[in-house]
């Protein structure tokens, strides 16, 4: 075994020019200030200060679209925009219009009469209004409640009855998690 020198005897580790990896040189941006072809200078020599305006970027060039369209059809002066826009997509429900004392009158009427005919859905067709008005007009009460509660628990139970094994397990899980709320 080769004995080794003590530390203050070793020569120090030193790179020459040689082993030295390559380096790019840090960029230098140019100044956005000088470079601007917009730009007016204004030097004060006795303060020794540069003023330097620069137009705000959104005043308009010659070159944009408004006031040197490019396209024939803008040329021409300017066009009523809806008759340009295609149709909408949506159905356009509009605004219902309102219903007079009497109408809301016979609603609570017909409903009190006879909700089982009678139910938000139809008055809200009969009337035009919507299904949510009519429930804010008037609400069932007492035994006519429970029966319409009773009724849509059974055309509910006959809709889960046709369920898969999985989607009845997922209900049942969430169901449980629930009670623990």
């Amino acid at each position: 075994m080769k004995p080794r020198l003590p530390l203050s005897l070793r020569l120090p580790f030193s790179r020459s020019y040689a082993t030295r990896l390559p380096e790019r040189p840090p960029y230098r941006a140019p100044d956005p200030l000088r470079s601007n072809p917009h730009a007016t200078y204004q030097e004060l020599p006795d303060k020794n200060l540069t003023f330097i305006h620069r137009p705000p970027p959104t005043a308009p060039s010659p070159l944009s679209y408004t006031t040197n369209p490019a396209s024939p059809l803008l040329k021409d002066g300017p066009t009523p925009v809806t008759g340009a826009l295609p149709p909408s997509v949506r159905k356009d429900k509009g605004e219902k219009p309102r219903l007079s004392d009497e109408d809301i009158a016979k609603i609570r009427d017909l409903r009190r009469a006879d909700p089982v005919r009678w139910t938000r859905g139809k008055l809200a067709k009969e009337f035009g209004c919507t299904p949510w008005f009519v429930g804010k007009l008037i609400t069932l009460k007492g035994p006519d409640r429970r029966r319409a509660l009773e009724e849509r628990e059974k055309a509910h139970a006959e809709a889960r009855a046709k369920w898969g094994e999985r989607k009845s397990l997922q209900a049942d899980i969430r169901k449980k998690r629930r009670e623990f709320w």
